[in-house]
């Protein structure tokens, strides 16, 4: 496989797999590592990135629980998902994770009750609010242009079978309308993690797991540091 110009692999330094980087799209954060290790794992989990971007989320998740049945990635910017197919490729992943270039709402019907865990590492702000990135496709990854906080988690429970789990993180500032919107789609929150930066004693980023049609009581787990 030939490099386009301006990637770059990067080691996911587990198994010897790697993830392709543009340097001019949207480059994974640890906020997406941080995600895909918190998340629970039942072996034969069939599962589904939202919002996938160059698809680090499922890809890790994958590289850290290898006996799941599957991973659907849903990216709609061709150019992301093309770097997303590109690194299934490279690693060999053909027929256990799929890249699918569309947008959540398009996710097909088909796919109802489908999915035991979805993971989400979303858009952080909301329409309109703060200074958008100039560059476009950037804007997109970190504004709520092309999907809402509101529409992910609809959908996702319309994905989820009964017991499946939603996994997703957030800033801090959006913890109430997370879990109010969790709640309001009959999934239950019931694992919750703060992370807090170097610089900054303060959380920022909060992880969150809630179960579909179950109720649980929450747990609260230790603050970790990124």
């Amino acid at each position: 496989m030939i490099l386009k110009e301006n990637e770059t692999l990067e080691d996911l330094l587990i198994d010897n797999l790697k993830i392709i980087q543009n340097k001019n799209l949207y480059r994974f954060s640890s906020d997406a590592v941080l995600l895909s290790r918190f998340a629970s794992f039942k072996k034969g989990d069939k599962v589904a990135d939202f919002c996938a971007g160059s698809g680090i989320v499922g890809m890790h998740f994958y590289a850290l629980n290898k006996d799941v049945e599957l991973v659907d990635g849903y990216e709609i910017q061709p150019e992301l998902a093309d770097t997303f197919q590109r690194s299934i490729e490279y690693n060999n992943l053909d027929g256990k994770i799929f890249c699918h270039n569309m947008p959540i709402q398009e996710v097909p019907k088909d796919k109802n009750g489908f999915y035991s865990l979805i993971l989400c590492n979303p858009p952080y702000k909301k329409k309109n609010s703060g200074e958008k990135n100039p560059e476009g496709h950037i804007a997109v990854c970190r504004h709520e242009i092309a999907v809402t906080l509101e529409e992910i988690v609809q959908i996702s429970a319309k994905k989820l079978r009964h017991g499946g789990r939603l996994c997703m993180c957030q800033r801090v500032e959006r913890l109430t309308d997370l879990l109010y919107l969790m709640r309001e789609n009959k999934i239950e929150p019931y694992r919750l993690q703060f992370v807090i930066s170097g610089q900054n004693q303060k959380p920022y980023l909060f992880l969150v797991e809630g179960v579909k049609g179950i109720t649980r009581q929450l747990t609260v787990l230790e603050t970790i540091k990124n």
